[in-house]
């Protein structure tokens, strides 16, 4: 985004295309998943989770974010009921999610981050109803990114804060 900024001069301001959203892509298993990147704070290396008894498989526990309290979500568990293989590339997506009372940060456990893409709203399908292996409510859309296709997750919905709440 910065690089597109700073692109921008008086004789192009006109051309330069800014509807857009930009998502963070990744990889969970064999699929590839996008998040909008205006909910990530930012990614971390896989670290020290530490467990939290009595609490459903895909949360994997809370870690310690420069002093606060982070839970943290194994998507592949939450999706697939199998807990992520963590590897070299894992990584903790950051994401803040709006409360009532303002922004909850929770972490988001992946296999590994692929780009970052530019999507304008006509390159984003409506997902299909069959076919997905995940609830389908967790789906904002469907986009082909570089002859891939790419499901684009809404992070509110699959990072429920309520339902969180019951067990952390």
């Amino acid at each position: 985004m910065e690089e597109l900024l700073n692109s921008v001069t008086d004789e192009n301001i006109d051309s330069v295309d800014i509807n857009f959203k930009e998502y963070l892509t990744f990889k969970l298993g064999n699929e590839v998943y996008g998040a909008q990147v205006g909910n990530i704070r930012e990614v971390i290396e896989y670290g020290k989770v530490f467990l939290v008894p009595n609490v459903p498989e895909y949360i994997e526990g809370v870690m310690n974010l420069r002093g606060s309290v982070v839970p943290v979500i194994d998507l592949s568990a939450r999706f697939y009921n199998k807990k992520s293989v963590i590897t070299k590339f894992s990584c903790i997506v950051i994401t803040e999610i709006p409360t009532e009372d303002g922004t909850t940060m929770v972490g988001v456990v992946i296999d590994a981050i692929k780009s970052v893409a530019n999507l304008k709203e006509e390159d984003i399908e409506n997902a299909p109803s069959f076919g997905a292996k995940i609830d389908f409510e967790y789906i904002e859309g469907v986009a082909k990114i570089e002859d891939q296709f790419v499901i684009l997750l809404n992070l509110f919905k699959v990072l429920n804060i309520d339902d969180l709440a019951k067990f952390l």
